[in-house]
């Protein structure tokens, strides 16, 4: 007998919840805004909203399904299975969080402040998530965006998968030391010193990466999210008599990977942006970075 689906709903502590956390009670949440020219009001009432949402999503689970609650802290420490179906109450941030611990399950983005969220991920609202989870488990698994992913893997089987971009470099931006090359040029390789390596997807494209590319003046030109293309770029080439400049950004694509062999005592590489859940590289590690073998199942 196979088992129910398991209805999985991710969310995040709210602002108004650090600062209780913080502060203790509302009042002395409320003086402490206040004495920095804030209103709590705004702050609670996003809470709240946040909190209608979760409750109406749970309240649209059919009866005979699991449910299971998330939050993004635990992450790293949830085991999803090939039955779930996960739901993403809160920002598009938190769907990118999510990504890079799933394996294939339908993903559905609820946003839970419509007009200040952009929606990119988050493309629904509560009161579609009846009709999403019936969609998500009906035959064929309803209508998906399949969205490229970014993987590194280090030669000591590390690996690591994120949605919008992996960074690598040392963990505080400072001079990072190593040897890039790239399956793009096989015939070039180049010592380099630099504040890391950035390598996006066409999701990624909206955000870090963009900023990277348009402060470069441009560049190769960045994918569509379900493009199973990735650019790469250089931060802050240094040129010296050893490391050079000349292999600042490139594409990949299909089983293009860019070779990055480590030079400095300590490099990390971590995914949009969650720092604590990062791979710890040492002198003489190559990491091999390039389109991941899955992709996120976003439900439209």
């Amino acid at each position: 007998m196979s088992l129910a689906p398991r209805a999985v709903l991710v969310h995040r502590t709210t602002e108004y919840e650090e600062l209780l956390a913080r502060h203790g009670t509302h009042g002395q949440a409320e003086f402490f805004l206040s004495s920095r020219g804030r209103s709590v009001r705004e702050v609670a009432e996003r809470h709240h909203r946040t909190r209608r949402a979760l409750a109406d999503v749970a309240a649209a689970v059919p009866l005979r399904w699991r449910q299971a609650r998330v939050e993004r802290a635990d992450l790293d420490r949830f085991l999803f299975g090939p039955e779930d179906v996960v739901v993403v109450v809160g920002q598009d941030g938190l769907v990118a969080n999510t990504a890079k611990y799933l394996s294939g399950q339908p993903v559905v983005g609820i946003d839970t402040d419509p007009g200040r969220n952009p929606g990119v991920l988050v493309r629904h609202r509560a009161t579609d998530a009846a009709r999403l989870l019936r969609a998500a488990t009906a035959p064929g698994g309803g209508t998906a965006d399949e969205l490229t992913m970014v993987q590194a893997v280090a030669d000591d089987t590390q690996r690591l998968v994120a949605l919008n971009e992996i960074y690598l470099g040392r963990a505080g931006h400072q001079t990072s030391r190593y040897r890039l090359d790239s399956d793009e040029a096989p015939d070039r390789t180049e010592a380099q010193a630099s504040s890391g390596v950035l390598v996006g997807t066409g999701t990624g494209a909206t955000g870090w990466l963009r900023s990277l590319w348009r402060e470069r003046g441009g560049g190769p030109a960045l994918p569509a999210p379900a493009e199973p293309r990735l650019v790469w770029c250089v931060r802050e080439a240094w040129p010296s008599p050893t490391t050079g400049t000349s292999l600042v950004q490139g594409t990949l694509t299909g089983g293009q990977r860019l070779r990055l062999t480590v030079e400095s005592d300590r490099l990390v590489a971590f995914g949009d942006g969650m720092e604590s859940d990062a791979l710890e590289l040492t002198w003489g590690q190559t990491v091999r970075l390039g389109v991941a073998d899955t992709a996120l199942r976003l439900l439209v």
